[in-house]
């Protein structure tokens, strides 16, 4: 089933559990088309944070990661120091883990020294048709458009940014319509 509805009477996709932090990010931004370089920073820096760890765990820490991160201001993570970045694995308002708070900073790093537009960049990578056919819907974990963005990422110097995390950011920012047939989100 891709659908359930909520308490409020209202069909959502069906991971979309009972949480009000999920049910807001699924209502309000979850398939929004996100056109902004630090929002797209910030969603590729998440979605590393995330890997192996559920969505709904970064949700809850999404404002702590903004305040630690310096709003995901590429430039000013570009700079962060060892010090800095000592200072990060003692903040238990972030995931601490070395390698992805490296790896953050580091993708920082790709998208100053190499002045990248992450929304030409990104975005020249969404499908021609990005709904989703609801004539045997699934979701699934990856694309072959997901697979290239990846791949490109990682040619520039970027780290964390798999197929499977990359499909996850190209639903979350509405480059993949993927809101299931019934949802009230589905286009």
């Amino acid at each position: 089933m891709s659908t359930r509805v909520h308490e409020d009477g209202i069909t959502r996709c069906s991971w979309v559990t009972d949480d009000q932090i999920y049910i807001d990010y699924h209502d309000k931004e979850w398939g929004t088309e996100t056109k902004d370089q630090r929002a797209l920073f910030e969603g590729i820096c998440l979605e590393g944070f995330q890997a192996g760890l559920s969505w709904i765990t970064i949700l809850k820490r999404r404002e702590g990661f903004r305040a630690a991160f310096d709003n995901f201001d590429a430039a000013k993570v570009a700079g962060y120091t060892e010090q800095k970045i000592n200072s990060l694995l003692l903040d238990e308002r972030i995931i601490r883990n070395r390698a992805k708070v490296i790896s953050a900073v580091n993708n920082a790093k790709v998208v100053i020294d190499q002045d990248l537009d992450l929304v030409e960049l990104m975005w020249s990578f969404a499908p021609k048709k990005a709904q989703t056919p609801a004539k045997g819907f699934e979701w699934k974990a990856t694309s072959r458009e997901s697979e290239a963005l990846s791949k490109k990422l990682r040619s520039l110097g970027f780290s964390f940014v798999g197929p499977t995390t990359m499909y996850a950011l190209m639903q979350s920012t509405g480059m993949v319509q993927d809101h299931a047939p019934g949802c009230f989100r589905r286009p």
